[in-house]
């Protein structure tokens, strides 16, 4: 499931909302500033760092759905007087969700999905299908891509999936930045769509399951094939090994995906895609 599709079922379920956003963030924090969680009579869409600062915020803004109040403002210390050790200080503003700022957080939640990194996961069997899993719990667009419609079917109804003939012309079309995962069934398969995949030269992860053998077969195919050895660096292989030896299904997936949001993050940081923290509440203009 999107943040967008969270957040609207989070809306539909809870008409009376306040929005608690941090305004402003001295020394140390959990959360940055511009950072926003909702807050229901009974649940909440976000998170602004957890803690007994969160729990906090939680209960005030349930009081103020209690008194039927609009807005409050809050300035916490994060040190000893609520138990935590931040040791920097945050100020809050909690204001109630018209419809105004409704539109407002939807426009916002949706631009940030639109701009998260688009992981292709290739193969649906084991490793695929828990690798999707776990991606779709972290920032990033996940699609899983199969030419078994088997295969597909075993995949948690709320990742997305293609069933295509050619998975590499997926590859072709995919946005830049994007980042691909090649764990299919059939080796020949595996070495076309990571050919296509070194190709385009702008991948932020290429990686493929498999051996050292594997990696020395693919290698010498693709350079026969006329592809540049010095883009043989840029692929993971094989992928979630971190020197752990463990093979199982599961390991592989969760280690594989903390390579996949290393390399992310790394290509942010070098194309100089800092988060700039956006405020959403009244005195923001939304």
């Amino acid at each position: 499931m999107t943040q967008s599709a969270a957040l609207d079922s989070f809306f539909v379920a809870n008409p009376n909302a306040i929005a608690c956003e941090l305004t402003a963030v001295r020394g140390s924090s959990p959360r940055e500033q511009g950072t926003f969680m909702l807050v229901g009579p009974t649940a909440i869409f976000g998170t602004i760092g957890g803690g007994a600062l969160e729990y906090m915020v939680i209960d005030h803004a349930r009081r103020l759905i209690a008194e039927g109040r609009a807005e409050a403002a809050m300035d916490v210390p994060l040190g000893p007087e609520i138990g935590q050790c931040c040791g920097g200080r945050v100020a809050v503003s909690l204001h109630f969700v018209d419809e105004t700022l409704r539109q407002a957080l939807t426009r916002r939640v949706a631009a940030e999905d639109q701009s998260m990194p688009h992981v292709y996961v290739f193969g649906a069997g084991h490793v695929g299908r828990v690798l999707a899993q776990i991606l779709a719990l972290l920032p990033v667009r996940v699609e899983v891509i199969d030419t078994r419609r088997e295969e597909i079917a075993l995949l948690a109804p709320d990742i997305a999936h293609r069933l295509v003939a050619l998975p590499e012309a997926v590859v072709r079309s995919a946005p830049n930045g994007s980042a691909f995962v090649i764990v299919t069934h059939d080796h020949a398969l595996d070495f076309l769509i990571a050919n296509e995949a070194l190709a385009r030269q702008d991948a932020t992860y290429v990686g493929m399951v498999g051996s050292k053998t594997k990696r020395a077969k693919f290698s010498s195919w693709f350079v026969q094939q006329g592809g540049d050895a010095a883009q043989l660096e840029q692929l993971i292989l094989p992928i979630g090994a971190q020197g752990l030896g463990d093979k199982r299904p599961s390991v592989i997936a969760a280690l594989a995906a903390a390579e996949i949001m290393v390399r992310i993050g790394e290509g942010g940081a070098s194309a100089g895609h800092a988060r700039t923290p956006r405020q959403v509440g009244v005195a923001s203009g939304f």
